[in-house]
């Protein structure tokens, strides 16, 4: 029995839906290898639409990204393996059990080494101006 009134904010658990996601591939300006699939489940958006989060996953491939100043980026990898390039030619590795922050204003390329599944935060900022 469930003493929360309907009007109050609800805990948002990230089971694996049930129903497909969302499917797309990056756009052909970007892409560098491949043209994967990714399927996003969206599973919380707040009121504000400032945040958003959810599991997002992905077959191999890679294409440049670029983030707004003012959105940031958590993930958790629960399958697979990521490199993030920045323009200066590092990179970051992330993989299975091991997350990650994309900040605003980060400009390089997400690459998918092996099939990825990974839970995700975004935080939009609004910017001045």
């Amino acid at each position: 029995m469930s003493s929360r009134s309907p009007d109050m904010p609800r805990i948002v658990r990230f089971d694996q839906p049930a129903q497909p996601g969302v499917v797309d591939h990056p756009r052909p300006d970007r892409l560098e290898q491949g043209n994967p699939r990714r399927e996003t489940w969206s599973l919380y958006e707040s009121a504000d639409g400032q945040m958003s989060a959810g599991i997002w996953a992905c077959d191999v491939g890679r294409w440049r990204i670029v983030f707004p100043a003012g959105k940031d980026e958590y993930f958790f990898v629960q399958e697979g393996h990521v490199r993030l390039h920045d323009r200066e030619g590092g990179f970051v590795d992330v993989q299975a059990g091991q997350g990650a922050v994309i900040p605003g204003g980060f400009e390089g390329a997400f690459e998918v080494v092996s099939p990825v599944r990974k839970h995700f935060v975004v935080v939009e900022r609004p910017q001045a101006g």
